[in-house]
């Protein structure tokens, strides 16, 4: 399977990366992951790189990381949906003191727009 993972430096994201690696490492995935700059976020695109370098190096997979400039949600679909991944994967997402998950609009325009299959890691 041919997976895109988007990654905004928030903790949920870096959690949907530690899932994708050890998914990539069972199933045998071809990952790419693709570094979003989001201005709620205080890590620069550099620093979140730096993060993701050193965690793929732990785990011993060496998949293509770029970046993708302009809206997050948007470039991530386009992305996705060009390129011919199978899967899209992003983290996040909070319940609300209801139950009810919350998403932020980043999170809520992939998957609404979207065509590609995408999994949301919380």
């Amino acid at each position: 399977m041919n997976v895109l993972l988007g990654i905004d430096g928030t903790d949920p994201s870096f959690d949907a990366l530690d899932e994708a690696i050890r998914r990539t490492r069972e199933a045998g995935d071809d990952l790419t992951v693709a570094i979003v700059d989001r201005d709620a976020v205080e890590l620069t695109p550099e620093e979140i790189e730096g993060r993701v370098s050193t965690r793929l190096d732990e785990s011993s997979l060496a998949p293509e990381i770029v970046r993708l400039e302009g809206h997050a949600g948007s470039r991530l679909v386009e992305t996705a949906d060009s390129e011919e991944f199978d899967r899209l994967v992003i983290g996040g997402g909070q319940r609300s003191a209801l139950g009810k998950i919350q998403l932020d609009e980043t999170i809520e325009f992939v998957l609404l727009n979207s065509e590609t299959t995408v999994t949301l890691v919380r």
